[in-house]
């Protein structure tokens, strides 16, 4: 049995059409647009770029050398993949800085970016954000496995089969982003590339009907009780968020400056008064409803103990030779 639950950066309404398709890759564009408008046009500009240098004569060697691959690019998306998860991961966990002389991730790639030397090209600038990104190394980009290096290097055939077969969240980068544009989600190829990839088929409006998502409001409100939704308003999935309470016992939270999950993560000594705030309000509600089970629980005993001694009276006078009125 739950007694309630904790929704931390939890995007319940990506689904179907509930929120534009292309909405995180837009979110995580005004991320970096807030913060520098030439860092958003570098990184806009550098699909062609990239793509252009590979069309040459040894263009994926240029490739290599200009970006210090580990080992020679087989293709050009062996890169263009990296520099978008490096952006989208940077985004969604923008956190605060350990330190207040740090900068916020997305403030410390758009520096790498502009404050790249004069002369410098747009690639250059480019390979300048992977360096701030994972630090002075060697080699960069398809480095071998090493699951400490980074968040990249995260398995993420967790998630690939859990989209298959149960979450299937239509995403994909449109022109109004900075990414590299794709053809809007289709739902016909998602099927076809999950069922040659994990041997299963997926269930689109699973989801959204199975959970009321529909009209998620006015089945939470009816149907819910004691869930917090908990959001950082500066993490990309929260555009599929729920922001804004629902009943006094279906709760909404959120921070200006948050990030993906940081309202879970192991407290620090250099988290920000705000975060700080966020959690103690968590823990207030989670206490309240920990109580009030408690609480309802000794009422249900007292009274379940009450009825049982007017019954073993009723016993008692009963065997004394009379029936009990």
């Amino acid at each position: 049995m739950a007694l309630g639950a904790l929704a931390s950066s939890a995007p319940v309404l990506y689904f179907d059409d509930l929120v534009p398709h292309d909405g995180y890759y837009t979110f995580v564009t005004k991320e970096y647009r807030d913060v520098s408008e030439s860092c958003y046009e570098t990184i806009r500009d550098s699909w062609s770029e990239i793509n252009k240098v590979a069309d040459e004569e040894n263009g994926l060697w240029k490739l290599h050398e200009k970006f210090h691959t580990c080992s020679e690019l087989k293709a050009s998306w062996e890169l263009k993949n990296y520099l978008d998860s490096m952006y989208f991961t940077t985004a969604q966990y923008n956190s605060p800085p350990a330190k207040q002389d740090e900068d916020y991730p997305v403030t410390k790639l758009c520096r790498a970016i502009d404050g790249a030397p004069i002369g410098s090209d747009t690639l250059d600038r480019i390979f300048a954000s992977v360096v701030a990104y994972v630090g002075q190394k060697d080699c960069y980009i398809n480095e071998p496995n090493n699951f400490n290096t980074s968040l990249l290097s995260v398995p993420l055939s967790g998630w690939g089969w859990q989209k298959c077969s149960e979450m299937v969240m239509p995403m994909y980068r449109s022109n109004a982003t900075m990414f590299e544009p794709e053809r809007p989600f289709n739902l016909t190829v998602f099927i076809k590339n999950c069922n040659a990839t994990y041997g299963v088929l997926p269930r689109p409006n699973w989801v959204p009907l199975y959970y009321g998502l529909y009209d998620m409001k006015l089945v939470l409100k009816n149907f819910g009780s004691n869930i917090i939704f908990s959001n950082g308003l500066k993490d990309p999935y929260s555009i599929g968020g729920v922001l804004e309470s629902i009943s006094d016992s279906i709760l909404a939270i959120h921070t200006a400056n948050g990030s993906h999950c940081l309202d879970i993560e192991g407290k620090k000594e250099s988290d920000p008064e705000w975060l700080v705030k966020q959690r103690e309000t968590i823990v207030k509600i989670i206490e309240a409803w920990i109580a009030k089970y408690y609480q309802d629980v000794a009422v249900e005993a007292f009274t379940k103990h009450d009825y049982g001694k007017k019954i073993a009276l009723k016993a008692q006078k009963t065997s004394h030779g009379g029936i009990a009125q």
